[in-house]
């Protein structure tokens, strides 16, 4: 804590104290509340309706709203609200972030903004992490909204559309982050209004809101269709990647290096930058490329997908590695592991081809690429809502993210019960070896006096490695791999059972509460092992919160080797001399401040990287979010029944005048007028169209000429309209029509801007910057989009017959999403009801099933 802050307090410290007076105001109407009957309770939900429609605000009810969801929790649940809970809740309605720690109760806190801002009648979402929290919640929180007259919902990767609609109009909706945005975007490809399952975003309660905001913003969400493109390319460029040999860089190449156009000296044909994550081609590597394709530019924009797909190939190689990154299944599957929480992630794909470059790598059948039919990114989903809120254990280490991303602050709350664990310094070791030895060592020792253990790795591969040395030393565990969450999260529940031991990936078993019993508290309460350093201090201070729940004892230390991934990437080579000045002995363990300062600066450089990379990816993707917004809003307005009338006049005036620009000059004398190429165009799209004769345009300027045209265009479609004897019959086509070529143009063009988007890293070369180029090319792409749409809709509609029917249908068909089954099915469900041995016989002849057709059936 800085001088500032220890003379005027943290912005916590601060903002808590305005907050104080509307506690102890909640609370002082707990006695009022405790002498209503269930029924005058219940009643509270419809006055503050009432209320509410007649001017108060949401802020004028709050704090005796607060005081009905408290007690009513106590009457349904059992629980009352402890004050920092209270606190909790009047944080989340201003629409910020709480971060209250592990054990605090944050699911009972999200009851209270819920129910306040659920009043008004707009929705509420309860958003969670995986289905099995959702559900969970849903059934135990939803019992006091209930309680309280308000309708409850969840939404599951099982449903189907009819229960997802029933689930999102009622009063609040619990339902995963994956599931809410692929709902959004298959709401925008929908082309009957009755098929729409959302209404509005108005209000979000984000739970683990670092894991869904921070976590997961790096991957857009993405719906996929089928594309023709082949796999050869893959295998190919997989064979040619074998062949290449890996060299070294004096000094770290970057962009920077290239626009101010400084040598590096390079070996090999490639280099590969594990800190950034990227592989660059040397000057014989490029030349080994274009023998090996037999082209002669490698930079060439007819090559760009062969340059891609090289470095997709040596990255498959270098930069991810089986069992860490990915698993390859028994039948020849590759799946993803989670990075933060080492889940495999069945049906998630990587996206821009790097998924069937590991598949080429790996020998396994190459899947075909697909093509993406609807995108967004998590940051601008979240943004849509008119007032989001989140809480989690750990966010203060990236609340500058959440401020200028989301627009929200994040307020410290302070415990219920102070903490009472003991966080112990570094344990380093000089190898890995070395550390895992220690750290079995330190689990036999533990258990041997009876107190809980849980292991926290950052991969599965560790995490099998461990369990295999404590077989082998007769200690028995449980290992958390994490694939179903229900099972996850009674093992996790089990882990501070007196003598109990379990391995964990990071976060695993994430929103369930450990807790501890009389002689686990007895021998020191949970004893918290992080094998390694993860990347984020966040995630490691989310392993540490696992122990320490509501007072309890409890103990962490983490263990670090200089050859792991941190301290080799990002850790000072001074760490190695200080080892060696201090003549540090095989096995020795250190610990040093000045240790732990280097790993957390080592933590500091990379929370910084990646929080450069999902702003860069923000940057990106607002050019393509302000695009969808104008293609999405057309879109709604077709679905619902709009009169396109005007607005297809518009396109066939806007055609008419942007063909005349394109074929004549303003400057040029009607007499030197080329009017073939303007008949061609104008006739193949219009072909009613009466145009002018050379008499007709004598004198005229091209303003004159665009009027003239324009006029008659008009009046060739009245003369359309009129070919049909019902109005609405044209209308409807119209809708028809705008809907199937603006889905069509719009799935185009994201294809197109993807492709511009991986190119255009190439413009840094040419030292101009890259973002200022995307920007500038796709507004120039997004213009071409619309003139095409325009064109297209006016030819479509000049052509249409009177007997056409007027059927809306979905333009590509829907494959997939990138994060496919990440969320448990539900077991299926019997069509019919089971009979059994005793009923009676469903064929009527009045004996028992096991004597009639039962009976034939064995």
């Amino acid at each position: 804590m800085g001088l500032i802050e220890k003379i005027f307090g943290t912005h916590s410290e601060n903002e808590l104290k305005r907050i104080y007076p509307i506690v102890d105001h909640i609370e002082a109407l707990g006695s009022e509340m405790q002498v209503l009957s269930d029924e005058e309770l219940r009643g509270k939900t419809q006055e503050f309706k009432k209320r509410l429609s007649e001017g108060e605000t949401l802020d004028d009810i709050l704090p005796e709203a607060y005081a009905v969801v408290r007690e009513a929790a106590t009457r349904v649940l059992g629980m009352r609200h402890y004050r920092v809970q209270l606190i909790g809740g009047i944080i989340l309605h201003q629409g910020r972030i709480a971060e209250m720690k592990t054990g605090e109760g944050k699911t009972l806190v999200s009851t209270l903004p819920a129910y306040l801002n659920a009043l008004d009648g707009q929705g509420v979402h309860i958003v969670t992490v995986n289905d099995y929290l959702a559900k969970r919640d849903a059934e135990w929180m939803g019992k006091v909204h209930e309680f309280l007259g308000l309708t409850v919902g969840v939404v599951l990767n099982s449903m189907d559309n009819e229960e997802r609609r029933a689930a999102y109009n009622c009063d609040i909706t619990y339902v995963t982050n994956n599931e809410l945005g692929f709902d959004y975007l298959r709401d925008n490809m929908v082309v009957y209004k009755k098929q729409l399952v959302q209404r509005g975003l108005h209000f979000a309660v984000i739970d683990e809101v670092d894991s869904v905001l921070i976590d997961e913003a790096r991957t857009p969400l993405i719906i996929s269709g089928q594309s023709g493109k082949s796999t050869k390319l893959y295998e190919a460029c997989d064979i040619l990647a074998r062949q290449l040999v890996r060299g070294e860089a004096s000094g770290e190449f970057s962009k920077m290096n290239a626009i101010l156009g400084e040598d590096i000296e390079e070996t090999g044909d490639f280099i590969v930058n594990e800190k950034e994550k990227n592989i660059n081609l040397t000057e014989d590597g490029v030349r080994k490329v274009e023998k090996f394709f037999h082209i002669d530019n490698l930079a060439d924009a007819e090559n760009l997908e062969i340059q891609h797909n090289i470095i997709l190939a040596l990255r498959a190689h270098y930069l991810m590695f089986r069992d860490q990154d990915y698993v390859v299944t028994p039948d020849n599957e590759v799946m993803i592991v989670d990075e933060f929480t080492g889940r495999i992630m069945p049906g998630r794909r990587y996206s821009d081809g790097l998924h069937q470059a590991i598949e080429a790598k790996e020998h396994v059948k190459v899947r075909r690429e697909s093509k993406t039919l609807a995108t967004i990114t998590f940051q601008n989903l979240f943004n849509k809502f008119d007032k989001k809120c989140g809480m989690t254990g750990t966010a203060l280490t990236e609340e500058k993210e959440f401020r200028d991303i989301y627009g929200m602050d994040v307020i410290e709350i302070p415990t219920n019960v102070p903490v009472q664990r003991v966080d112990l310094e570094d344990a380093v070791y000089k190898t890995k070896r070395e550390k895992y030895e220690a750290v079995v060592e330190e689990v036999k020792r533990a258990h041997a006096t009876g107190q809980p253990v849980l292991v926290g790795t950052i991969t599965i591969e560790v995490s099998e490695l461990l369990s295999k040395m404590l077989r082998k030393e007769g200690i028995q565990h449980n290992v958390l791999n994490a694939k179903y969450h229900e099972l996850e999260a009674e093992i996790v529940a089990d882990a501070g059972v007196h003598g109990a031991v379990t391995i964990a990936t990071n976060m695993a078993g994430r929103g369930t509460d450990i807790k501890l019993d009389e002689d686990a508290k007895k021998a020191g309460g949970l004893k918290i092992i992080g094998t390694e350093r993860h990347e984020s201090r966040r995630i490691d201070n989310q392993l540490r919160g696992r122990s320490g729940r509501q007072g309890d004892p409890g103990e962490s230390r983490f263990y670090i080797s200089l050859e792991d991934d941190l301290m080799r990437l990002f850790g000072s080579e001074r760490l190695m001399d200080v080892f060696n000045t201090l003549g540090v002995e095989d096995g020795e363990q250190i610990e040093h401040k000045m240790l732990s300062n280097a790993i957390e600066k080592a933590q500091k450089k990379i929370e910084n990287n990646n929080f450069g990379i999902r702003k860069n990816l923000l940057e990106y993707d607002q050019v393509m979010n302000e695009q969808r917004e104008i293609i999405y809003e057309e879109r709604r307005q077709v679905l619902d029944g709009e009169n396109m009338r005007d607005p297809i006049y518009h396109m066939i005036t806007d055609y008419v005048e942007n063909t005349v620009d394109r074929c004549i000059s303003a400057d040029q004398d009607s007499e030197e007028w080329d009017l073939t190429e303007l008949e061609v165009s104008l006739k193949n799209t219009i072909p009613s169209l009466a145009l002018p004769t050379k008499e007709d345009i004598s004198g005229m300027q091209q303003k004159e000429l665009k009027h003239l045209l324009k006029e008659r265009a008009v009046k060739a479609y009245e003369a359309k309209e009129a070919e049909f004897p019902e109005p609405e019959h044209l209308r409807e086509l119209e809708r028809v029509v705008l809907l199937k070529v603006i889905d069509a143009k719009w799935m185009d063009h994201i294809d197109d801007m993807d492709q511009l988007r991986q190119g255009i890293g190439l413009q840094a070369y040419g030292q101009r910057d890259p973002l200022v180029e995307y920007k500038m090319l796709g507004y120039e792409m997004f213009g071409e989009m619309t003139n095409s749409i325009t064109e297209t809709t006016v030819r479509t509609l000049f052509h249409v017959r009177v007997e056409q029917k007027a059927e809306r249908e979905q333009v590509a068909k829907v494959t997939g999403t990138n994060k496919d089954d990440s969320a448990v099915k539900a077991p299926k469900k019997r069509e019919e009801k089971k009979i059994y041995p005793n009923d009676p016989c469903p064929c009527g002849s009045g004996k028992k099933y096991k004597q009639c057709c039962g009976r034939k059936a064995v």
